[in-house]
Formats: structure tokens, C-alpha cells, sequence
């Protein structure tokens, strides 16, 4: 069924009514909505509603706009940019290598997690797969979702030329994908609200984390001042001529890496010949590049603002390619309940490394996302603790693109011994 708005400007419209409803909701004195803003995190709403917008109302269609493209190309440069640029290098040193295990953590969740939840859905509920899949189909399918949320769309597609997936399969595979990815980054968002009590559940030692939040916040406190527009101006042109750098790099990069993608696959470093991945490292090697000069001082004109503004409005675009629907559909139940098997492994492993290493809920949100996710969605998680803890995300989420075809390998021969043992 076509969405009633398919006009981009309308959807672009839409979408800023419901992120300024939303913010003028948080930011409103009534009780109710204080208290409902207490255990609702504005991130969160910004990212279900405009699924809602999606089904059941059918007033838009994420599949159908450009406006994710946009949003995912020119926003999520510009916003990496502008938010690394107040970063704080000595401040993350301090974080330690809780982070790294962390990341390392959620990894192996995910190599082990498609195996076990496989083993425990064709033992003891295998009325639940698919009739029109074969068991040596389902495993092989699998294979994309581990490629996906060990790294990203690169791994994924590799994965589906390295394992041979039919294209009804991969399909039926992304949406699984989308949607419990989609569905723990809700519980993600709605954890940093409460991620005091979560860190007290996991004893866990946030100093360093408080620590960097008070340097960035003292730090944008000293520059802060009332912009005027020739100031607005240059943070726009650091902002999106870093996009313009980002994505000349990429082009030039690119076809260099595509004409070696043999010998990258022989070292299953497809993620290499990816634009976007590009895109991502070097804008973020920009931002941090500019925190080292005067262009830091921007942080004082509204860099981390200006990059925020950019993150909802993609986590909006997020939320209208978000199929709820999908979720009712009684031939995908079965492929639901592996996925979310799937991902209960994942977090199970996650949270007993963090009771164990005493690793803040932060680490836990982060190194799940940027497995899971990967650079559209761990700064967006991790701005939802604090907007100057984005460039952490970023940086965990490349480190998951080098990772990613590596696991979802293993991942993908733990599941065959699995299906043919």
C-alpha cells in the first residue's frame, strides 16, 4: 500500500513537527510530562514515532524517501564532524580498556549467540522455522544478520555472495535484521535514562565516564557565548566542507579498493571497498583532526548542538524506514524468535563481562551498538548519555567494520555444525 505523502518535502515537514513536538513536550514543567520524560528518553519517542508515522497510519514511507540517504550521506558526516570537535583525547585515554572488552564482548555475544539460538529452535521448537526453509537455507541466511551486526552492510552483503543466499531469503533476512536490531536499540535508548540505577546493578565505576562529561561540559561552559551569523556561518562551512572532504575522499578510495576486491575478499576485508565506510573514517578523522587546531573554539558557537540537531534528525529517518508491521506477520514469528534468541545471547554476554570487569552501563549501550549497529547508530547511542560521548561510539564502530567479516565467518561455521551436526 503506497504511504498517503510520498512528496519529500511533506515527509522532511513532517518529521521536524514530531522532533519539536517532542522537545517541547520534554521540555515542558507539567508534572505528567516530567515524570513521563523521567522514564521515556526524547531519543527514544524520536525514533517509534516516526515508525508510527509508517504503520499503522501509512502517512509515510522510509523505503519509498531519499530523506534517510540524505540524512545518512550529509548529516551524519556533518554531525561527526561537529560533535569530534570538542573532544576531549586525554579524557578517553582515561576510559581504559573496559571499552575495547566491552566491544569484544558484544562480538562474541553475536558469534555465539546465532549458533545457540538455532540449536534451541530446531531442538525443541522447530515448528517454529519456516516450512518454506530448509535447515541448511536458515543457517546460511543467518550468516547475513551475524555479517550485519558484527559489522555492517558491507559484511552483510559479503556474507551473501560468500554463503550463496537466495535474494527471497536475504530479504526475509534484512527485515529480521532491522527489526530486532531496531527493537534492542529502543531498550538501549530507554537504558540510558536509567543508567545510574544500571551501573549500580553492575557495581560498576563510572569515574572516568563522569570525568569526561565534566572536562566537555567545563570546557563548552569557557567558549560558550551567543553566536553571530558570520560565526554560524564557518561552523557550517567547517561542518559541511568536512563533508565535501569526506566524500571526495570516498570517491577517490572507493574504485581504488573495487578494482583490488578480489584480494580484499582472499583477506575478507570487503568492508574496504564500502563508500559509506569511508565516508564515516574520514569524517570522523576530520573532526578529530580540527579538535587539535583553533576550530575547537566552535564548540563555544554550537558545534555539539548544531551535530545533535543532525543525529535526531536521522534517528527520526531511522524510525520511518522501520517496518512495525512486519512484527505481526505470522510467517516471520519463527524468524523473530531466532533473532531475538539471537540477540538475548548477545546481551547476556554482555552484562555478565560488565558485572565481572565492573564496566559502566555506558561501555555495555556502546559496544553492543557499535556492533549491532554500526556508525549511523553507536553515536546515537551514545549521545543519548551525553552528546560529547558520540565520537566514542564512532570510533568503536569502525573497529566493528574491520571485525565484521571475520566473525560473521565463524559465526556462520558454528551454525553449519549446528544445522549438520
Amino acid at each position: 500500500m503506497q504511504a498517503y505523502f510520498t512528496n519529500d518535502a511533506i515527509v522532511l515537514g513532517l518529521l521536524m513537527a514530531v522532533l519539536a513536538i517532542i522537545f517541547y513536550l520534554e521540555s515542558s514543567k507539567k508534572p505528567f510530562w516530567v515524570k513521563f520524560f523521567t522514564y521515556v528518553p526524547s531519543l527514544l519517542l524520536c525514533y517509534f514515532v516516526p515508525a508510527l508515522l509508517k504503520w499503522p497510519l501509512g502517512l509515510v514511507d522510509g523505503e519509498v524517501s531519499q530523506l534517510y540517504y540524505v540524512a545518512s550521506r550529509y548529516l551524519l558526516p556533518a554531525a561527526l564532524i561537529l560533535l569530534c570537535l570538542g573532544i576531549d583525547f586525554k579524557g578517553i585515554m582515561r576510559l581504559g580498556p573496559k571499552a575495547i572488552i566491552m566491544f569484544l564482548a558484544g562480538t562474541i555475544g553475536i558469534i555465539l549467540g546465532g549458533p545457540i539460538a538455532l540449536l534451541v529452535i530446531e531442538y525443541l521448537f522447530p515448528s517454529l522455522i519456516p516450512s518454506n526453509l530448509s535447515v541448511n537455507e536458515l543457517w546460511r541466511g543467518m550468516s547475513t544478520i551475524a555479517g550485519s551486526w558484527i559489522g555492517g552492510g558491507a559484511n552483510q552483503t559479503a556474507m551473501k555472495e560468500v554463503f550463496e543466499v537466495a535474494d527471497n531469503i536475504f530479504g526475509i533476512m534484512i527485515v529480521v535484521d532491522v527489526i530486532v536490531a531496531n527493537i534492542w536499540m529502543g531498550f538501549l535508548l530507554y537504558g540510558a535514562n536509567i543508567r545510574d540505577k544500571a551501573n549500580r546493578l553492575l557495581k560498576a565505576d563510572n569515574t572516568a565516564i563522569l570525568d569526561l562529561e565534566k572536562r566537555m561540559e567545563d570546557y563548552n561552559s569557557s567558549v560558550k557565548k551567543i553566536p553571530t551569523t558570520t560565526e554560524v556561518f564557518i561552523l557550517m562551512a567547517v561542518a559541511f566542507g568536512g563533508v565535501a572532504l569526506a566524500h571526495w575522499g570516498a570517491d577517490i578510495i572507493t574504485p581504488f579498493m573495487e578494482e583490488r576486491i578480489e584480494s580484499l575478499k582472499n583477506m575478507n576485508l570487503q568492508s574496504l571497498a564500502s563508500g559509506f565506510f569511508w565516508l564515516v573514517v574520514i569524517a570522523t578523522t576530520i573532526g578529530l583532526a580540527l579538535s587539535f587546531t583553533s576550530a575547537r573554539k566552535l564548540e563555544g558557537v554550537g558545534a555539539t548542538r548544531w551535530g545533535s540537531v543532525f543525529i535526531y534528525v536521522l534517528v527520526a529517518t531511522i524510525g520511518m524506514k522501520m517496518d512495525l508491521a512486519q512484527i505481526f506477520d505470522k510467517d516471520n514469528i519463527g524468524l523473530f524468535v531466532i533473532g531475538l534468541t539471537w540477540m538475548l545471547v548477545h546481551v547476556i554476554i554482555l552484562l555478565l563481562v560488565a558485572k565481572m570487569i565492573k564496566a559502566p552501563f555506558f561501555f555495555v549501550a556502546v559496544g553492543s551498538q557499535a556492533n549491532v549497529g554500526g556508525a549511523a547508530s553507536a553515536p546515537i547511542v551514545a549521545s543519548a548519555f551525553n552528546p560529547s560521548l558520540a565520537s566514542v561510539g564512532v570510533l568503536m564502530a569502525v573497529l566493528g567494520y574491520a571485525l565484521g567479516t571475520y566473525g560473521a565467518l565463524i559465526c556462520a561455521i558454528l551454525m553449519e555444525m549446528v544445522a549438520t551436526g
